[in-house]
């Protein structure tokens, strides 16, 4: 019997080394994973943290384009309407010689009036098609935002700060003043 124990403690001795063999090879092949994952574990965290933060920036800088194209839209409108209050504003005085010219004419029968009449309303019609308006003055009361006071009258039979005559016409585009309106104003 003696025999027979001893024989299977050779072969467990036998099959034990190269079981510990694959068992450290297995250990070994194990921590190189396991470091390789935690290796490829840190790289997706960097390349997570490295995609946000691009991420961020591209929806940082459509915005500021977005916001970019709306500003230069809203600086263009605004340019355009500049400009056509200057050019408005550079024609009102011819304007303002047709509207004497007609408080003048005597004769409303003779061609020149006509002639002149009509010049003044394809102007006031080009005015009018470019959005200006004739700010209401006479009768109305005085605003410091449309009119202009250079002249004071005392008279009962106005009402307080009551405007009685117009001495020169306002314009106003788009809500502002191109031109404010001279004023006399009663009481």
């Amino acid at each position: 019997m003696a025999k027979k124990e001893t024989a299977p403690k050779e072969k467990k001795s036998k099959s034990t080394a190269p079981e510990a063999d694959v068992v450290e090879t297995l250990e070994a092949d194990a921590a190189e994973v396991t470091d390789a994952a935690d290796t490829a574990q840190a790289e997706i965290d960097t390349l997570k943290t490295q995609n946000a933060d691009y991420l961020d920036k591209m929806q940082r800088t459509i915005a500021e384009f977005d916001n970019f194209r709306k500003r230069t839209a809203k600086e263009k409108a605004t340019m355009y309407d500049d400009g056509t209050r200057d050019a408005v504003l550079a024609i009102l005085p011819a304007i303002d010689n047709f509207e004497r010219a007609l408080q003048s004419v005597t004769n409303t029968d003779d061609a020149f009036a006509k002639g002149v009449d009509m010049i003044y309303k394809q102007m006031m019609g080009l005015l009018d098609g470019l959005g200006v308006e004739a700010i209401d003055a006479v009768g109305k009361t005085f605003d410091p935002n449309l009119h202009s006071g250079v002249a004071h009258v005392e008279d009962e039979q106005f009402g307080e700060n009551e405007i009685v005559e117009e001495l020169m016409k306002g314009y106003t585009h788009k809500g502002k003043v191109i031109r404010y309106s001279m004023v006399k104003v009663a009481n």
